[in-house]
């Protein structure tokens, strides 16, 4: 039987990372992961790399691309005649991308001598672990034993009972990454980050998007003014999205669902060619044993950690989607840093008002901090400083001077609480100020930092100066 100091069962943004730190601390450590790749193969990168995260990026960049060249192109003198869309060549490039990647973690577990162990593991104790061989892999369970365990297995596509996923008309995320065409009517419930990259995705290439969202409120992590543009301007590019909308049924006759719903009390009824539930993800801890063992998990599917992701059996961690706080990778990847380093002594932790959110639609919404309608909700006394993207040089030079910045600062100390925008690249340019907020930065710091000229991230800077009380360029 095979002992190791640490075991960590997932590999995806939180346990890959996190397996990588523990080898490099010195502790011998075993990553578990049961994903299988199409061919039936095991592979790491759980669901961000497999069918989230990376093939979504990869197909908004391919949607993006084909929609400047089509309707953008000839604004900067290009002309093209006859553009076509190839869905089965655009698909080979994401798989290929993936599998690249996937490879790419598989090397970096053999040269920090990671040990990967493919199947699916059941805690039988605190320190034994049983493992179930996947796919081409499969073969006889076998024990291992461990000091400590990291538990990051992720979560799932949430079902919901009216709209029934059949993986042919009605599909999840990861089907909606799988399409062979493209749906002349499409259809989606929620109005999420998941819901909006992907009606983006599908609507570029020529479906005609209704997204159904239950909420009457848009992209509620976002601040109010931030949000209402986004709507406005996603709107204009064809997304026709429904707020305030209960889905009550749905029903197919094997070529197109008919979902009925409604809005202000009042039934609707919506047919489309493709139905994708996108309502949301649960953690996953099916068949993980996490409770047989007595691992304290919420009526809700979260394992209960304390502010390190420690849970109540002290050698036990667990990080990322599902544990509490946001499900995003990069929250995945800070907490399996922060377990790893904490089992080998260190005094690591994460700054939980530092984490970023993006949504990579076009324009890009990227958050860090509070909203302003948040701060209001506190009573907090704060500056808020704002500029346009249509007053920047570069977004103007780029074509791309949609969306804006908000900063807000707290107005006795002026500690930066909040950071929003819309406008392209934000995913990018949110970085500089999760940089500030991770080192307590004033709006005065980011107003005295020299931005180069032209770029994108001097709203930003302008921005600090607004809330300042002297922006210079609006």
């Amino acid at each position: 039987m095979k002992n190791y100091d640490v075991v960590v069962i997932g590999a995806g943004p939180g346990g890959y990372p996190a397996a990588i730190r523990c080898a490099q601390l010195g502790l011998a450590t075993a990553c578990i992961d049961k994903w299988l790749d199409p061919e039936g193969g095991p592979v790491p990168g759980g669901t961000c790399l497999n069918a989230g995260c990376i093939p979504s990026k990869a197909l908004l960049d391919t949607s993006h691309q084909y929609s400047f060249i089509k309707h953008e192109a000839q604004e900067h003198g290009i002309h093209s005649a006859g553009v076509t869309l190839d869905v089965h060549r655009m698909m080979t490039r994401k798989n290929r991308i993936v599998k690249t990647l996937t490879q790419g973690i598989g090397g970096l577990f053999r040269k920090y001598n990671v040990e990967w162990l493919p199947g699916e593991a059941r805690m039988l104790s605190d320190r034994l672990i049983e493992v179930s061989p996947v796919g081409k892999e499969a073969g006889e369970t076998y024990p291992v034993t461990t000091r400590h365990v990291i538990i990051a297995t992720g979560s799932v596509p949430a079902a919901i009972s009216v709209a029934q996923v059949d993986n042919r008309l009605i599909v999840d995320s990861s089907g909606a990454l799988a399409f062979t065409d493209i749906p002349p009517r499409l259809g989606i419930l929620g109005a999420g980050v998941i819901g909006l990259e992907l009606g983006s995705v599908w609507g570029r290439l020529g479906s005609k998007v209704v997204i159904l969202e239950a909420l009457d409120r848009f992209l509620e992590p976002v601040d109010r003014k931030v949000a209402e543009s986004a709507f406005r301007l996603l709107g204009a590019q064809g997304l026709d999205i429904r707020l305030g909308c209960r889905v009550t049924g749905t029903g197919s006759n094997n070529r197109e669902v008919t979902v009925n719903y409604e809005n202000q009390q009042e039934k609707q009824q919506l047919t489309v060619d493709k139905l994708i539930v996108a309502a949301g993800r649960k953690p996953n801890t099916k068949g993980l044993g996490a409770v047989d063992i007595g691992i304290e998990i919420s009526e809700h599917g979260f394992i209960h950690v304390d502010e390190h992701c420690r849970t109540n059996l002290t050698n036990i961690y667990a990080v990322g989607d599902v544990v509490r706080g946001p499900m995003l990778a990069h929250k995945a990847t800070a907490e399996g840093i922060m377990a790893a380093e904490r089992i080998a002594g260190h005094k690591s932790s994460v700054n939980y008002s530092a984490i970023p959110g993006v949504v990579y639609t076009w324009p890009e919404i990227a958050w860090v901090g509070r909203t302003s309608q948040q701060l209001e909700a506190e009573a907090i006394d704060f500056r808020s400083g704002e500029f346009p993207f249509a007053a920047s040089g570069r977004a103007r030079a780029s074509g791309s001077s949609d969306g804006l910045v908000r900063i807000f600062t707290d107005t006795k100390t002026d500690r930066i609480l909040g950071v929003h925008i819309l406008g392209p690249h934000a995913s990018e340019l949110i970085a500089e100020a999760v940089t500030a907020m991770e080192f307590d930065g004033c709006g005065e710091d980011l107003a005295k930092i020299i931005h180069a000229h032209p770029t994108l991230s001097e709203a930003l800077h302008e921005a600090a100066l607004a809330a300042g009380g002297h922006s210079l360029h609006i």
